[in-house]
């Protein structure tokens, strides 16, 4: 498979400063040397709790905020190092949908408008060209051309989420980062948004990477599942392969999480306290201070990646042999 992405030792450090002076005190580590393929025309569903780094590694991917050191490999060609002037191409080529649709949109603007933007910004393509694509985008959602007189605060969240999706999409891209797009919905419009975009992805050859929580969504959209804990991505396989043969105990925690009837409950990890602070995270292995397997070298040494079959790699003690 060919890659559209290759993300390289990748770092994202946040300086922790104190009061008036400024003066750095700590470090906030939300990436931790992260090494990622993300392949041509695929879903890659990315997934942990709250404050693992998703969200920080799919801004980082997009350069919405720049990365303390590493790479971001687009097209032979290092994102990181272009300025904002050069990448100007590459924002026509990657978008963002956003978590909560009710902040994503202008209420200033009517749909026109906020559709249009994209075509302003990146001057491409007349009026007429723009109306029709427009028009052919807001059908391709599911809604009709009058909404486009409107403004946002007239819909739902999953109409607006929608419109949010037009406009990623309107111009073409190759890629998408799908920042937790349902999370904010009742789970009656989860359903809905999550098969348009997989409609969207076929209709426009989409690659996508897909940030969530909930392990039944990515089952359901994914290709290929990786898995982050406090920076760093844990585990990474196809998605049939995850789910059947998963080998991280995070993992296997997360999926303990999700409720299944007739379940064999005496093999459950559950897993004890929050994620620790990423400001002071642990020495060793990130997990080991929460994880029911944990030997001494857990505790010093940070494990590799070790192969477990094709395609599929665990940063795990138990997989070394």
């Amino acid at each position: 498979m060919k890659s559209l992405f290759e993300i390289k030792n990748l770092n994202m450090h946040y300086p922790v400063t104190d009061g008036l002076l400024g003066n750095i005190k700590g470090y906030v580590y939300a990436l931790n040397n992260v090494n990622l393929n993300i392949y041509e025309n695929e879903i890659l569903g990315l997934v942990g709790e709250s404050g693992s780094g998703k969200s920080t590694l799919g801004n980082c991917i997009l350069k919405l905020i720049n990365p303390t050191s590493g790479e971001v490999i687009f097209y032979g060609e290092d994102i990181t190092k272009k300025t904002k002037k050069e990448l100007k191409d590459f924002r026509s080529k990657a978008q963002l949908i956003f978590q909560n649709p009710y902040m994503s949109l202008d209420p200033r603007m009517k749909i026109y408008d906020l559709l249009k933007e994209p075509f302003i910004i990146n001057k491409v393509s007349d009026k007429k060209t723009t109306d029709e694509t427009i028009k052919k985008i807001i059908n391709l959602i599911g809604m009709d051309e009058e909404v486009l007189s409107r403004y946002p605060h007239e819909f739902s969240g999953g109409q607006r989420q929608r419109i949010a999706i037009a406009r990623a999409i309107i111009l073409n891209p190759k890629f998408i980062v799908a920042d937790e797009p349902v999370s904010a919905l009742d789970v009656s419009i989860q359903a809905q948004i999550v098969n348009l975009l997989l409609k969207l992805k076929e209709k426009f050859n989409l690659t996508m990477l897909f940030i969530s929580h909930d392990l039944s969504i990515i089952k359901y959209i994914s290709d290929r599942v990786a898995v982050m804990y406090l920076g760093e991505i844990t585990e990474i396989a196809e998605k049939e392969e995850f789910f059947k043969n998963h080998k991280h105990p995070y993992s296997q925690a997360l999926l303990n999480a999700v409720p299944v009837i007739n379940e064999d409950k005496t093999k459950k990890i559950i897993l004890s306290g929050d994620i620790p602070s990423p400001q002071n995270p642990p020495t060793g292995c990130k997990f080991h201070t929460r994880c029911p397997y944990v030997m001494e070298k857990c505790k010093t040494k940070q494990p590799d990646f070790y192969e477990v079959s094709q395609d599929h790699k665990v940063r795990c003690f138990l997989c070394e042999n």
